[in-house]
Formats: structure tokens, C-alpha cells, sequence
């Protein structure tokens, strides 16, 4: 979700504070750990909120903005949206990623000059979300010969650096056009100019509900923005059904400062806001983890100008 200092400060990429796994839960001043950045609202970019208005939102305008976002009707268009294509959240989604919303990630995860500074940040989050992750995995050991589920793979950003690791990736997303675009990605950067062989990752054109098998890790990015949490609990449980030994979630996580500054962009919805944006309050994940027996064993927050994401590592309890 883009927003700036102005509405409240952002905590700098250089103060990441490591969590003791065994801590209880943290206050939100002393959570922070290497982690990952992923945007909270994947649709709204800076154009579709100008300066002006952002720059009028100070502490005192909170009680007038809330106000004025009551008046609002975001589940009115987000309804309309649904009609538009014929279905309900993943069937938005689904169409988005397949059309505008592909051209534009394509962009942000890729290497072009052709963006935008808000893109450029997102690109820099999204780079620091795959880096993260890889250093989580690779904390326990070689990931030579590890099985590992990428769901909600996009472009191959995570999957391919996975296989130059020596993983045996399983990658899948709902979104055929990033799948093929993740599968032209591979083939130019694993099969040309490798030092060592590498398993080619598997891409398929997949859903979370309708993924299965049984792998060492599951990881899954970027991707529970898009379900409510009542479904979210039912994806969190089905994800840790697949894993044997790890699964890493990353979300938007659901505190008051946040979930204004997403109700403030469906202020302002734009010509591309074309899918639902929601967060998650870490509880809730932690307690959808321990209903199917799971626990968190690291956690993270980082945050950048236009980023937030929280970040956990779970393992069988």
C-alpha cells in the first residue's frame, strides 16, 4: 500500500532486530527481524492517491478520516468487480493477474527501467522478501535435494533462485500468464551458462485449494492479502497438510495505523484496483498454526516507505 512518513513513521531497513523464538509475543516496537517487505495493497500505487491529500492527513485528521470512510461503499464496487467477470474473489484474481495486474507485476519483479518510484520500491521489498527467505531456508542447512512447494510462485522471483540452490521446486499460481512467464524466466537463467546442473522447477497453472502432494518446506508469499480470514484459516491449514517440516507465510498484518491506510485507498480506488486487499492480525495466523498443530518458530516485521509485511516461520509443534 503506498503511504509516506507523513502519516506515521516506517521503520528503517537497518534497524532489523532478531526475535528470540521463545519471546512472547512482542510489542510492536521490539518485533522486528530479518524478515520480508510485501505490499499491502497490490493494486494502489502513489497515482492513484496524490500528494496533496496524503500531506493533509495528520494525527488530528484521524477521527475525520475514519468519518469519512464510513460513508464509503468499497464492498459496493468490490461486489461489482466480482459481477464483472463472473465470480467471486478468486475468480478477480485470477482475472487480474491474467491481464493488467500480470503487466504490471511483470514490471515491478522484473529488471526494466520502466517504472515508477513506488515501483522501484516495491521491487526493492519484494527482492528483500525472496532474500529473507532463502537465508531462513538455508539456516538449517544445504537445500541441495530439498523438496519445496513455491505457492503464488509470479515471475519465478523465489522458485528459480530456489533451484540454483539445488531444490526440487514445485511452483505453482493461479495466474497462467506469470506461470508462463516464471517457466520463460527459468529456462534463461538456469539453462544458460550454469556452473552446475540444476533441477528445472515444475510450473503449473494452480490454485492454492487445489494444490497437493507432500513436500520438506511450503512457502507461500504475497499471496493470503487475497483471502478473508475465514478462508485464510483453511488455506493456512491445507499448506501445513502439504509440508512436512516448514512452512513460511508472509501477510499484511491487521493493526489500526494499517487497516486505515487500506480503507484510505479504497478512497480512492483508481482504474486498476481490481482485487480485494486483506490483512490478517498475527494472532489470528498463530492460532489457525495451532489449531492443526503447528507453531511459530521465528517471526518478522519490516517495513519500507511504501511496505509492510509480517513474516513467520512455522514448524510441527
Amino acid at each position: 500500500m503506498a503511504f509516506t512518513s507523513s502519516i506515521f513513521s516506517h521503520v528503517p531497513l537497518n534497524k532489523q532486530r532478531i526475535i528470540s523464538p521463545n519471546a512472547h509475543k512482542p510489542k510492536p516496537r521490539r518485533t522486528t527481524v530479518t524478515a520480508a517487505a510485501l505490499p499491502l495493497l497490490s493494486a494502489f500505487t502513489a497515482s492513484e492517491l496524490d500528494g496533496t491529500t496524503l500531506a493533509v492527513i495528520g494525527g488530528g485528521s484521524v477521527a475525520a478520516l475514519a468519518a469519512t470512510i464510513s460513508l464509503t461503499d468499497p464492498e459496493r464496487r468490490r461486489r461489482l468487480q466480482a459481477e464483472e467477470v463472473g465470480g467471486g474473489d478468486k475468480e478477480v484474481v485470477r482475472e487480474y493477474f491474467n491481464n493488467s495486474g500480470f503487466q504490471r507485476w511483470r514490471k515491478i519483479y522484473g529488471e526494466t527501467d520502466e517504472v515508477n518510484r513506488v515501483q522501484k520500491d516495491i521491487r526493492l521489498g519484494h527482492s528483500q522478501t525472496v532474500e529473507n527467505v532463502l537465508k531462513m531456508l538455508k539456516d538449517e542447512g544445504s537445500l541441495e535435494g530439498v523438496s519445496v512447494c513455491d505457492a503464488g510462485c509470479g515471475t519465478g522471483c523465489l522458485a528459480i533462485p530456489l533451484a540454483k540452490e539445488g531444490a526440487v521446486v514445485y511452483a505453482s499460481d493461479i495466474s497462467a500468464a506469470m506461470v508462463a512467464e516464471a517457466e520463460k524466466q527459468a529456462k534463461e537463467q538456469l539453462q544458460a551458462g550454469s556452473e552446475k546442473k540444476v533441477v528445472m522447477p515444475k510450473f503449473e497453472v494452480n490454485d492454492l485449494e487445489s494444490l497437493n502432494g507432500k513436500y520438506d518446506t511450503v512457502v507461500c508469499l504475497d499471496v493470503l492479502i487475497h483471502y478473508p480470514q475465514s478462508k485464510a484459516d483453511g488455506m493456512i491449514a491445507h499448506l501445513a497438510s502439504l509440508s512436512e517440516n516448514r512452512l513460511l507465510l508472509s501477510f499484511a498484518p491487521k493493526t489500526f495505523y494499517y487497516d486505515l491506510l487500506k480503507r484510505v485507498g479504497e478512497l480512492f480506488p483508481g482504474p486498476s484496483k481490481a482485487t480485494r486487499a486483506y490483512l490478517h492480525a498475527e494472532a489470528d495466523v498463530e492460532r489457525a498454526l495451532k489449531k492443526v498443530g503447528w507453531k511459530i518458530r521465528k517471526r518478522g516485521l519490516i517495513t519500507t516507505q511504501f511496505y509492510f509485511s509480517r513474516l513467520v516461520e512455522a514448524i510441527p509443534a
